[in-house]
């Protein structure tokens, strides 16, 4: 590996991979992105209750990340009670085929990752 290829990792404001990583690398967002694939269009509170462990702040947080980015879509219905429901932009919907590849990879992995980190703390 020449020098040069590897200097390409020094340039972390222009990197792509850590952009893109820095705003769905979180311990939600993929998770969110995900559930909006396989559902289409969701309320908060239906997003918030199949998730389920994350918090409402976390949520709000983690929707207004990824609508900042494109990747979804808030639509605001001039109702009383508001009514917000939110669905994958096409950007949004770009990206599903990745995450769907890692959710694979996850799934046929795990098992031994399982085995590996329970080996590690045991060594340690």
């Amino acid at each position: 590996m020449s020098k040069n290829n590897l200097e390409k990792y020094l340039d972390a404001d222009n990197c792509p991979v850590r952009n893109v990583l820095d705003r769905i690398g979180d311990k939600w967002s993929v998770l969110v992105i995900l559930l909006l694939g396989d559902a289409d269009t969701l309320r908060f509170n239906e997003i918030h209750k199949y998730i389920g462990t994350i918090s409402q702040k976390m949520l709000t947080v983690t929707l207004k990340k990824l609508e900042a980015d494109d990747l979804i879509h808030r639509e605001i219905y001039p109702q009383i009670p508001p009514k917000v429901e939110y669905n994958l932009t096409e950007r949004g919907k770009s990206l599903l085929p990745n995450l769907k590849n890692l959710v694979s990879w996850a799934n046929e992995h795990m098992v031994e990752i399982k085995s590996a980190r329970a080996t590690a703390l045991t060594s340690s």
